[in-house]
């Protein structure tokens, strides 16, 4: 049975009896969800799922920022004035907006990961928008797996429909000879990923520094996604990614518009005072979260002190 058979398959449960459910009401809420505001990735899972009725590439940039704004905080161990600033920035931006307005208490969907993943995967070998659509998707693979009363039926069909929104772009054959390493390798690929950043970051010098960062995003998703269970998907979408890699290889199109580089600064988003000086209304499509949350997910596996210099020393630019 191919891949597209077995997403028909899956996905044909939604027109009639729905997606499957796991047996018992689960909470539409976890304990801490019950005595506090919704958490981040709960908001973001909101945001993700109403993004495909809305500017659909805009308001999955905010979801995906959201869910990455609390990996960030867990994974840097931020302080907690710093975790308390970025949650004040997220709900002065985008929490108390009808995107991350909640849905309806409904019992999970089984297996909702593979919903997403057989769905992303009929994109197959297609760049499409920079590899937002493997971005978005390993998003809210991460809050569904974390998250699993979140995984409802409205939620999990927003979220596919999101993916199906994202249009190719640049979508013209690989080279050849990129060659990343298997992407449940997550020590080399991590190093790989890295360096195809770090080597795009002066090429790009003056367009701005999205290709750079799309690299770490859409390289960290699928090595995330590898190691969680979604090797199958993420593999699926290899030739997409290599794709993306000869893209940044080449150096910026005649037609790329022109950005003023970042000032050097010696702050990054592991301080606290890096959060303390960004204005309130400086999140922009929330790469500020994404990147860095990728970025220091990428050290941690690629475990490589000399690697890491380097980078630090260009990672203003970036960040």
């Amino acid at each position: 049975m191919t891949t597209r058979q077995m997403h028909r398959r899956t996905l044909a449960r939604l027109g009639l009896g729905g997606l499957t459910l796991i047996g018992s009401r689960a909470k539409a809420t976890s304990a801490e969800e019950s005595i506090q505001a919704p958490s981040l990735p709960h908001l973001g899972a909101n945001a993700l799922a109403r993004a495909a009725d809305r500017s659909y590439f805009a308001d999955g940039h905010r979801g995906a920022a959201l869910v990455a704004a609390d990996v960030l905080i867990t994974q840097t161990n931020l302080s907690d004035e710093g975790s308390a600033r970025i949650r004040h920035l997220l709900e002065q931006n985008w929490a108390a907006t009808e995107l991350c307005k909640d849905f309806p208490v409904e019992d999970p969907v089984t297996d909702p990961c593979r919903v997403v993943g057989l769905t992303l995967a009929e994109g197959g070998s297609n760049l499409r928008e920079v590899g937002h659509d493997v971005i978005f998707a390993m998003h809210a693979m991460h809050v569904f797996r974390t998250h699993p009363h979140l995984a409802t039926p409205q939620r999990v069909e927003g979220v596919c429909r999101l993916l199906k929104s994202i249009k190719p772009w640049r979508d013209n054959p690989a080279d050849p000879t990129v060659q990343p390493p298997p992407f449940s390798d997550a020590r080399l690929a991590s190093r790989f990923v890295l360096r195809e950043a770090l080597q795009a970051v002066p090429r790009f010098s003056g367009f701005g520094q999205g290709f750079a960062g799309h690299m770490l995003t859409f390289g960290q998703a699928l090595i995330e996604m590898a190691a969680t269970g979604g090797e199958e998907w993420a593999e699926a979408c290899r030739t997409a990614f290599c794709k993306y890699v000869t893209v940044t290889r080449q150096g910026p199109a005649k037609t790329d518009r022109k950005i003023a580089d970042h000032k050097p600064s010696v702050l990054r988003p592991n301080q606290p005072v890096y959060w303390k000086n960004r204005g309130e209304r400086t999140l922009g499509l929330g790469h500020v979260f994404k990147y860095p949350a990728a970025y220091y997910e990428l050290l941690e596996h690629a475990q490589d002190p000399d690697l890491q210099q380097d980078f630090e020393e260009q990672a203003w630019q970036i960040f």
